[in-house]
């Protein structure tokens, strides 16, 4: 069966744009976990082999998949918050209540080379600790990032892209 994304442009309350992605599979959409278990949503996420990728918010709840997956693409483990490595992209694991979401987005930045991505990973609407994909977009400017796309990854977790903010 064939996948690939979707892609549709959605505006928002504060008169952006966000695309937002969806996987699907030859025949129409599938769902989520499904997509998540026939298509390698690492490489749909960008990731490729070589790419070093720092992982944060850890804990037990995360999707173990998807880690999986992005080690299998990447060929090398995740590293974690107390690596000091340049990386090739951030997964961050947040929650409600991990705190205060411009601090920990502008901490992800430390080791990210230029060019690299930010992928924010919440709990889907519904879940415990579910966060509102406003609270992202009011967070990323004020932390130097740019939102760009977000997607269901799995059952429980959705992906937010964020890009630094160019210079002119």
């Amino acid at each position: 069966m064939a996948a690939g994304w979707d892609n549709s442009l959605k505006h928002t309350p504060k008169g952006c744009w966000l695309l937002v992605m969806e996987v699907t599979a030859k025949g129409g959409n599938v769902s989520e976990a499904d997509a998540a278990t026939s298509v390698n949503v690492a490489e749909r996420m960008g990731f490729k082999d070589g790419d070093l990728i720092q992982e944060r918010g850890y804990d037990d709840d995360v999707d173990f998949d998807l880690r999986d997956d992005i080690e299998d693409v990447t060929g090398s483990e995740l590293l974690d918050e107390d690596d000091h490595d340049v990386v090739d992209a951030v997964v961050f694991w947040w929650r409600d209540g991990d705190g205060d979401l411009v601090d920990a987005l502008m901490d992800s930045l430390t080791n990210l080379k230029e060019g690299g991505v930010v992928w924010v990973l919440t709990p889907k609407s519904g879940r415990d600790n579910y966060v509102s994909p406003a609270d992202i977009q009011d967070a990323a400017p004020t932390s130097g990032l740019h939102l760009t796309t977000s997607a269901g990854v799995s059952k429980d977790w959705s992906a937010t892209r964020l890009v630094p903010k160019k210079n002119k």
